[in-house]
């Protein structure tokens, strides 16, 4: 049967290259309902023209007339602004990809998951900033959770579904990024061209930064303790620079699963695609004698404090985690905008926790009113620091 998709993102990494599965696929396979996109008028298009959804959004509501000028005699309908992206989320669709980064992916992405059906699950602020309400959700919905980051997907893979209670820990695998032999001193001089330019990965500027200061793992930690079934405790992190091993589940028995695959998106998001299934995707097979070995060790916490950080946040509960990504959010672009230095990050974190506490959240409104007041309180820390 034909199973109808929805991509919210579509323009960004993971939406690019959830499209280009699409398109690889069988005709007949798969029916686009809703394309949403932020402000890339130009390669929302391009998609539009290719897959021909029935509706595509912009974010940007400026952008709506050339849209509807680039998509004329198509059949495509077009809209644009915030309600429009929410609205083309609730539309009836099998499958769902959530890849809006950021907090603003929040509302779309509860919007999919209120009416149910396979929510493919990359916006790592859904789970961070509003988990327990997320889940909540997502139980009376019955909606089905897949994720797609590399890493808990790769868990995902590896866990007995007929025993899903039962892994005594989970470990998270890192490659480093390109500050792991670094010292402190070059991480303080460190520039954004150097902090984004990861030695495996081909990812966007912030993603890239937060894999350079292992905040991109601190929220995965978080992410790992809302999705599975084992308490964060019991969530491990070792660097794998080879980023050939992404994720590995350890049994009672002593049994240690592993998912392997080449450092390609295109392979977590085929396994969310087609699951229960599986689906032909073009990418690099893994030639582990070409490879040669697989080294593994564990983080230095001193010279990356967000996966201290991060237990402090968990521990603390869910308006603590708020703060932690929206602080990092504001540190991030204050680094990449070369206003604050690359140390200076995980100080703005731990000043802002140090600020604001853990109030409690309740709802939707109040997760974006704590993120709010927690991007006001990162932006005051970073004007302290100044360059540091």
């Amino acid at each position: 049967m034909t199973r109808s998709i929805t991509i919210l993102g579509s323009t960004g990494s993971v939406g690019r290259s959830t499209v280009a599965l699409l398109d690889a696929a069988a005709p007949g396979t798969f029916a686009v309902e809703a394309l949403v996109a932020g402000r890339d008028v130009t390669g929302l298009a391009a998609q539009a023209r290719r897959l021909r959804p029935r509706l595509a959004v912009l974010a940007d509501e400026g952008g709506l007339p050339a849209l509807r000028d680039a998509l004329a005699g198509t059949g495509v309908e077009c809209a644009a602004g915030t309600r429009a992206v929410e609205e083309a989320a609730a539309r009836p669709a099998d499958w769902t990809m959530a890849a809006i980064v950021g907090a603003v992916g929040l509302p779309p992405t509860l919007a999919a998951l209120r009416r149910g059906g396979t929510l493919a699950l990359a916006n790592k602020e859904s789970l961070v900033c509003a988990g327990e309400i997320f889940l909540a959700v997502a139980a009376r919905s019955g909606a089905t959770l897949l994720p797609v980051d590399s890493e808990h997907n790769a868990i995902f893979q590896a866990l007995d579904t007929r025993q899903p209670s039962v892994p005594e820990k989970i470990i998270l695998t890192a490659s480093g990024g390109p500050f792991r032999h670094a010292s402190r001193e070059e991480m303080a001089a460190a520039t954004p061209e150097q902090a984004v330019r990861h030695p495996v990965w081909s990812m966007g500027a912030k993603i890239s930064v937060d894999s350079a200061t292992m905040f991109n793992k601190a929220l995965e930690v978080i992410e790992a303790a809302r999705l599975f079934p084992v308490p964060h405790e019991r969530i491990e992190v070792l660097v794998h620079p080879q980023s050939a091993v992404h994720g590995l589940v350890q049994y009672a028995d002593g049994s240690l699963i592993a998912q392997l695959g080449t450092p390609d998106m295109r392979t977590p998001i085929a396994h969310a695609l087609a699951w229960p299934r599986r689906m032909h995707a073009d990418v690099g097979r893994l030639d582990l004698a070409a490879l040669g070995r697989l080294d593994f060790f564990p983080p230095d916490a001193d010279r990356f404090p967000a996966l201290r950080l991060v237990r402090e946040a968990l521990r603390a509960g869910q308006g603590a985690t708020t703060i932690f990504n929206a602080a990092n959010e504001v540190a991030v672009s204050r680094f990449l905008g070369r206003r604050l230095g690359f140390l200076g990050i995980a100080q703005v974190v731990e000043a802002t926790l140090e600020r604001l506490g853990a109030p409690a959240v309740a709802d939707l409104g109040a997760v974006l009113a704590l993120d709010a007041e927690a991007r006001r309180a990162a932006e005051a820390a970073a004007d302290a620091l100044g360059l540091r």
